[in-house]
């Protein structure tokens, strides 16, 4: 049996007593720094789970990286924020979906997330003897609040060792934190005839359908759906299929169609002032920017962001800021994003570009690559279209509806 408090990653197990040591040695050799944001990026996701403890112990602010990066996009986002003094006060420090070489990065204090603990808690029922899979990245802010959460309680933290669901890990696991993609793809592999231990599944990130819960049910795993954001954390819960509804501490409010919360759940803000779609109005009420209405019983009902962003895999893609990324690819005039839909992962992000006069068509692999060193893994876009001749709105704007429907209907001109 596992000890609680222990980390699993792949065949090895960190008990505490070794992970303590770990976390002890680290603080003597790095000297991290109360109100310091510590950039962290180990493609051992153990050894980056023992920094950024450390770094935690120490009250300095963790700031982790996605593995996949491409090296110019790690070194430019760390650059952005290294050593970097907050305060004492912050805690946590995770990237937004920002796409730019210098994302923003937001902030948030440790009682943030520790005033949610309990109701949590309460909701999935975990106790130490539990062993907690987060199979997104560190860099993702859902798993950073798992590893917070499951050391508050004393529970053992299931790192994976590969990108997709295994046996492995199924076995050892007994409750997950997911978004709905992965999910999916554990549940595929029970039904595949895998064996496991999950007795329950805290999802968030974005729509969770009735199928996927009634197979979750028929292989006795329970699941608890949430909307949230991370500058918002937790803003409303589904614990019982029947719609979600504000989450504990959670007061909710719909003005204009625009989804507002007030909690003491909220992030601090930015690391950086200016850009981004969270805001706080005076009276502690907080959006980003997500469409909302309330049905018949007083469920919210979620429309997608105002601003049009495109969710995908679970990842919130804001297309100006892709486009900014494109735009400056030597050869690109100008880049138009949106998304195309998806049965697997929601929307497909999807680009149209305009090459400057004279210059060569590349291809789709080279554009990936440069992609790639300004952009996350999530905001690269994975359908690419061309034109010599930008559709406009009469702002001048780039008419995206317009380019979206062309490319449905087949319409536009492939890259290959």
């Amino acid at each position: 049996m596992t000890k609680p408090g222990s980390i699993l990653h792949g065949s090895k197990t960190i008990g505490p007593a070794e992970l303590n040591e770990r976390v002890s040695r680290f603080v003597a050799e790095n000297d991290p720094r109360i109100g310091i944001i510590h950039p962290i990026l180990d493609d051992n996701a153990a050894d980056a789970l023992v920094a950024l403890l450390a770094v935690r112990e120490a009250g300095g602010v963790p700031l982790v990286g996605d593995s996949r990066w491409s090296t110019q996009y790690w070194s430019a986002v760390s650059s952005h924020a290294k050593a970097e003094c907050v305060g004492g006060d912050k805690a946590w420090a995770s990237f937004s979906s920002g796409s730019s070489g210098a994302p923003r990065v937001i902030l948030r204090s440790a009682s943030s997330w520790q005033v949610s603990f309990a109701a949590v808690t309460d909701l999935l029922a975990l106790t130490a003897d539990d062993v907690v899979y987060v199979p997104a990245p560190l860099a993702s802010s859902l798993t950073l609040f798992s590893v917070a959460h499951s050391r508050s309680v004393g529970a053992s933290i299931l790192l994976p060792s590969r990108p997709s669901s295994s046996a492995e890990h199924l076995t050892r696991a007994t409750v997950v934190h997911t978004t709905p993609q992965s999910l999916r793809a554990i549940v595929e592999v029970i039904e595949g005839g895998a064996p496991h231990s999950m007795r329950v599944a805290l999802v968030g990130g974005d729509h969770l359908d009735h199928a996927l819960r009634r197979r979750c049910a028929a292989l006795g795993i329970r699941v608890i759906g949430y909307y949230g954001a991370a500058e918002l954390s937790f803003v409303a819960v589904d614990d019982d299929g029947l719609g979600l509804r504000p989450f504990p501490g959670v007061q909710t409010r719909i003005v204009g169609g625009e989804l507002w919360a007030r909690s003491a759940y909220l992030a601090s803000g930015y690391l950086e002032d200016g850009g981004g779609p969270f805001r706080v109005d005076g009276e502690g009420w907080g959006t980003v920017g997500d469409r909302a209405e309330n049905d018949a019983s007083g469920r919210l009902m979620l429309r997608g962001r105002i601003d049009g962003a495109i969710l995908t895999s679970s990842a919130t893609v804001i297309p100006d800021e892709v486009e900014a990324a494109l735009r400056s690819i030597d050869g690109i005039d100008d880049a138009a994003v949106f998304g195309l839909p998806n049965e697997r992962t929601g929307a497909l992000v999807a680009a149209l570009v305009q090459f400057s006069p004279g210059s060569s068509r590349p291809s789709t692999a080279r554009l990936r690559e440069q992609a790639a060193a300004r952009l996350p893994l999530t905001h690269i876009p994975r359908r690419w279209f061309w034109t010599e001749d930008m559709p406009r709105t009469s702002t001048g704007k780039a008419a995206r509806s317009q380019i979206r429907l062309c490319a449905l209907e087949k319409k536009a001109r492939r890259l290959d």
